[in-house]
């Protein structure tokens, strides 16, 4: 099979074998790939795959089953699907953990299904499992027009949060908005601090990709038993923090990344997600918050779209 390899920063077409199923997976012919930061820091030698885990770029990706393990349920054979992957999505088939699939819904198409998996995943998580979201409380997304952004501005809307997002264009702003954010700061033209004490605001959860200086200033506007999601560092990996503060708030901060979970954990994650939003995904009351699709032999170019910081969204490889 032909797979996406990656050597000295550099992405190329090459061929390998398909991969060998273990009793409880299943092979899937790839459709589409969604493409993702993590998949640019594994090019880029900075965040190797776990130990097991496929060295081959993608975490994500929408197809059809068509080989099943000797444990899977014959039902999944030639469904449509989209899931998590422990990598390999990069390539034309992958095998992946039967139960963490999703079926997808005949109204949608391959590249929407390749669009969900992790960023929705990550969001609900850092949203609902950490953060512990009600209706009625405030959520501060950062980054709040990224993969990530868009869908934890929709399920906290869903939820009947109020959505207050950062991002860095009045265009990103605007495409936030449009997907339900209640209020949008430009973090180059306003303090998100100043915006948020002069509308009242408080925050009850924050997913926080970008930490670094950032940690002293959401404590300033978090809410009493604000909890704090760390899901990267953009802004640098160190920083000072006044620690009275968080005391004085009793202020939770969490550190959470996806992938290096266990396989039992991602089965429960995707597990509580189809139960509280699947029903949503399949009649389409989400914007799966597509920024671009190219062929995924310009996956190159994807990558360098987000290193760029250029995109509103997704960007997904279409395999043909």
């Amino acid at each position: 099979m032909q797979f996406i390899s990656h050597q000295d920063q550099h992405l190329t077409l090459s061929d390998t074998a398909k991969p060998q199923l273990k009793t409880n997976e299943v092979l899937i012919k790839v459709a589409a790939i969604g493409v993702n930061r993590a998949d640019c820091m594994q090019r880029q030698g900075k965040y190797p795959a776990p130990q097991g885990d496929s060295p081959i770029l993608g975490l994500e990706c929408a197809g059809t089953v068509i080989e099943l393990g000797t444990e899977v349920d014959q039902s999944w054979l030639n469904k449509a699907v989209f899931t998590l992957c422990a990598g390999g999505a990069y390539s034309e088939y992958v095998a992946v953990d039967a139960a963490q699939l999703m079926a997808l819904p005949s109204d949608l198409t391959m590249a929407q299904g390749a669009a969900i998996s992790e960023v929705y995943l990550t969001a609900f998580g850092a949203l609902f499992q950490v953060g512990k979201l009600q209706a009625g409380q405030t959520a501060l997304i950062h980054a709040g027009a990224s993969g990530v952004g868009g869908a934890a501005i929709q399920m906290a809307k869903r939820i009947g949060a109020t959505v207050v997002i950062t991002a860095g264009s009045d265009e990103k702003c605007e495409h936030a908005k449009a997907l339900g954010a209640d209020h949008v700061i430009n973090y180059k033209t306003e303090d998100f601090v100043v915006y948020m004490q002069n509308h009242g605001l408080t925050a009850n959860v924050i997913v926080d990709p970008v930490s670094g200086r950032y940690l002293s200033k959401n404590a300033a506007i978090a809410a009493m038993d604000c909890q704090i999601i760390m899901l990267a560092f953009l802004d640098g990996r160190f920083a000072e923090v006044d620690f009275a503060l968080l005391l004085q708030k009793r202020i939770s901060f969490h550190g959470s990344t996806l992938r290096n979970r266990s396989q039992a954990f991602k089965r429960q994650l995707r597990d509580e997600f189809v139960a509280k939003f699947y029903d949503e995904i399949a009649n389409q009351q989400f914007d799966f918050n597509i920024y671009k699709t190219l062929p995924w032999q310009d996956a190159g170019e994807a990558h360098a779209i987000l290193e760029r910081n250029e995109n509103a969204g997704k960007v997904v490889l279409l395999v043909q």
